[in-house]
């Protein structure tokens, strides 16, 4: 027994050093992310900032981040967009005068018809896609619903897992999305044996902080020497750090594009990853979108 207890108390000091470790790290890439020059811009209603992060600077790896922050009381809003045809985020933009603007939900890339439940201005257009095994359950990442005021502000909730409670919201605007991130400004925990979790991909994500600053951001990916991307903890850590009291991801991987009228070549200000290069021209036709608008 005592010879097997010492191996046994090895591996707790290695893995106790190791959790330390991790720690030390992960506070060292929230320091370099509080402290990098963000490039900022105050436009009509909100900022948008952005960073390149090089050299390894967070999770040890680069990554290359925009963020629009509206502020409360700003006379720029929310407003969900969607089309049976899909549509790149920026033609969305257009079409709406939006000022700015980022991917949606999720969608089927072969017949454009969302897999979450979807309903602006009163018209449903989606539902939650049955899961395989159990109809009457949400799939993982239908764990979240952000419901527009008729102030185009945004509220958060999880719902339950019957995957049609979001007919009883009476929001004449819902978006169901997922998985929840912070809520009620908690870490939401998160499966460990999904690799649409601990992956590292593109991200697109939206959060609300304590004073009713709205947050949108996109992370670029699947470009390991100018942005890997993030998993689902490293995008909740990332939120945590702007300071969101509740976040919620939202579509990703080709689909993450963020759009700002004015800025970069047709608005695209990120480096959208279908075309395979690190340029604004890779955008996804996506089926829905989050517009801010006046």
């Amino acid at each position: 027994m005592k010879k097997a207890l010492i191996p046994f108390i090895l591996i707790l000091v290695a893995l106790t050093a190791n959790a330390q470790s991790t720690h030390r790290n992960y506070e060292a890439d929230s320091i370099a992310f509080v402290n990098a020059m963000w490039q900022t811009d105050s436009m009509d209603g909100f900022i948008y900032r952005h960073y390149h992060f090089q050299q390894q600077q967070v999770f040890n790896s680069n990554q290359y981040i925009c963020v629009i922050e509206i502020p409360r009381g700003s006379t720029s809003r929310l407003a969900f967009v969607s089309d049976t045809l899909l549509t790149r985020v920026s033609e969305f933009a257009n079409r709406s005068n939006a000022l700015a603007g980022i991917n949606g939900s999720f969608f089927n890339m072969s017949t454009g018809v969302p897999v979450c439940y979807l309903k602006i201005k009163g018209h449903k257009l989606g539902d939650n896609e049955p899961n395989k095994r159990d109809s009457t359950q949400r799939k993982y990442y239908q764990n979240a619903a952000i419901r527009l005021l008729p102030s185009g502000r945004p509220r958060f909730n999880i719902p339950d897992s019957n995957r049609l409670s979001e007919y009883q919201m009476p929001d004449s605007n819902v978006m169901t999305t997922g998985p929840m991130l912070i809520y009620r400004g908690e870490v939401v925990p998160q499966r460990t044996d999904l690799r649409f979790v601990y992956g590292r991909h593109n991200r697109t994500a939206i959060g609300l902080k304590q004073d009713g600053t709205i947050v949108l951001v996109v992370v670029d990916g699947r470009h390991r020497r100018q942005s890997e991307g993030l998993s689902i903890p490293e995008l909740t850590r990332v939120m945590k750090w702007l300071g969101c009291r509740e976040a919620a991801n939202l579509d990703g991987g080709g689909s993450s594009c963020m759009y700002v009228k004015g800025m970069g070549e047709d608005g695209v200000v990120n480096h959208p990853s279908d075309n395979g290069r690190f340029d604004s021209h890779g955008q996804r036709r996506v089926a829905n979108a989050i517009m801010v608008v006046k």
